[in-house]
């Protein structure tokens, strides 16, 4: 059985830092992409960062500069440091993953990503 489970969110005040972390288990292909993936009330699903399986990476305009994505592959975990956080970065994150085929790049649009997990809440206030 396949899971992704997301910890770190909290409440913090804007200019502060939090690492959100997604525990993976269950997975047996080598070649993947994963990725945050975070959604506020009333606003759309937005893709922060990706994370393919040969290191490569890709962050939204938004985020840049400020997260950082990388991956344990001893503990299979997925993290998203988050530094100089504003309050428009407040919303539910998501972690999401899938297959990576041959050609194929890691795009942050969440339609593609099969498997997701349950969201950590992260909270900037100014």
């Amino acid at each position: 059985q396949v899971q992704l489970v997301e910890s770190g969110g909290g409440s913090v005040q804007a200019g502060g830092s939090l690492r959100l972390s997604c525990a993976a288990s269950g997975f047996t292909s080598s070649n993947y992409c994963m990725g945050w993936f975070r959604q506020a009330p009333g606003n759309e699903r937005e893709g922060v960062a990706t994370f393919a399986s040969d290191g490569s990476t890709s962050y939204a305009d938004s985020v840049k500069g400020r997260f950082t994505i990388s991956k344990d592959n001893g503990k299979n975990t997925l993290y998203l440091q988050m530094n100089s956080l504003k309050p428009e970065d407040t919303a539910m994150y998501y972690c999401a993953r899938r297959p990576k085929w041959v050609g194929d790049r890691c795009s942050r649009q969440g339609g593609e990503y099969y498997y997701w997990g349950q969201g950590t809440q992260v909270t900037v206030s100014s």
